[in-house]
C-alpha cells in the first residue's frame, strides 16, 4: 500500500515530532507500507513555492527509493506553467495545489487551468482539505477548509483531470460526490486519513455508498500518526474485512 498524504518540513503554527524524510521511511517500514507521496509542508504557506519545491528535492533526494516527491503548483504565480514542466522533468509523482491557502474561490479559472495541465501530463492533482481541525487551528491560521464548491468545480474542469483530496470527512465527501455525475466521481478520489471509524463506522459506510474504488490510503503524517488509518482499516465491520482500497502505482 502507498501513503499519498505525507509531509516533511516544519509546520509554522505548532511543532512537529521529527518531520524529516529518514524518519519518515522507518515509519512506513514498521507499519508495512511500500512508499509514501511526500509534500513539503512549509510551501503550502509560502507566496512563491519554488524555494520550496527545491528543498523537498533535496531533502528527499537520498530516500526515492521509498519517497516520492509532490510538488506544489501555484496557477496565480507567473510562468507556473514553466515550473510545472520542470518539476515533472524532475520526477513528481504528482503536484499539489492549496487554493484555500493562496485566497483562490471554488470557481477560479487558474485552478481549472492547473488540473488541466496536469492531466495532460498524466499525474494527479492533490488538494489538501485541512492540516488541522478547526478547533485545534492557530489564530494566525485564517484558512478555511476546502469546500466542496471547490472540488466540483476542479473534477468538472478537465475530462483528463485525476484529483485525490485528502483529510476530508464523510460530510464534505458526501457534499462532493453526489453533487458529480458518474463521469465526473470517476476522476475524483479520496483519501481516508480523516475519516472516522468506529463508533460511528462513518469509513465503513463510505466504503459501501460511495466505492471502495473512490479511495487511497493517506494518513496526513507527521501531522497525524499513520497508525490512525491503519487501526481504522483493521476495525471495518466483518464482511468488509477483504474490503481493498484503490491501488495506485
Amino acid at each position: 500500500m502507498i501513503d499519498v498524504n505525507c509531509f516533511v518540513g516544519a509546520y509554522p503554527f505548532r511543532e512537529l515530532p521529527h518531520p524529516e524524510p529518514a524518519v519518515l521511511v522507518r515509519v512506513l517500514e514498521r507499519e508495512g507500507l511500500e512508499r509514501a507521496w511526500v509534500g513539503h509542508l512549509p510551501t503550502a504557506f509560502h507566496r512563491d513555492v519554488g524555494a520550496g519545491n527545491d528543498a523537498l528535492f533535496a531533502a528527499l533526494e537520498p530516500h526515492r527509493a521509498t519517497l516520492d516527491p509532490v510538488p506544489a503548483i501555484r496557477p496565480d504565480w507567473p510562468h507556473w506553467e514553466r515550473a510545472l514542466a520542470a518539476v515533472h522533468g524532475r520526477g513528481a509523482r504528482a503536484i499539489r495545489a492549496y487554493p484555500m491557502q493562496w485566497g483562490m474561490g471554488p470557481h477560479d479559472a487558474r485552478m481549472a487551468k492547473l488540473a488541466g495541465a496536469c492531466g495532460e501530463m498524466g499525474v494527479p492533482l492533490i488538494l489538501t482539505t485541512r492540516f488541522e481541525d478547526v478547533r485545534q487551528r492557530s489564530a494566525l491560521d485564517a484558512a478555511g477548509d476546502l469546500t466542496a464548491a471547490h472540488i466540483r468545480a476542479i473534477a468538472r474542469a478537465d475530462g483528463r483531470a485525476q484529483v485525490i483530496v485528502t483529510s476530508a470527512g464523510r460530510a464534505l465527501i458526501e457534499e462532493s460526490h453526489w453533487g458529480l455525475t458518474p463521469d465526473e466521481r470517476s476522476r475524483l478520489q479520496w483519501d481516508i486519513s480523516w475519516i472516522w471509524g468506529p463508533p460511528e463506522d462513518d469509513l465503513a459506510h463510505l466504503l459501501r455508498t460511495v466505492g471502495a474504488d473512490r479511495f487511497v490510503f493517506g494518513s496526513a503524517w507527521p501531522l497525524r500518526l499513520v497508525q490512525s488509518p491503519m487501526a481504522n482499516l483493521a476495525l471495518l465491520p466483518d464482511d468488509m474485512r477483504r474490503t481493498r482500497l484503490a491501488e495506485l502505482t
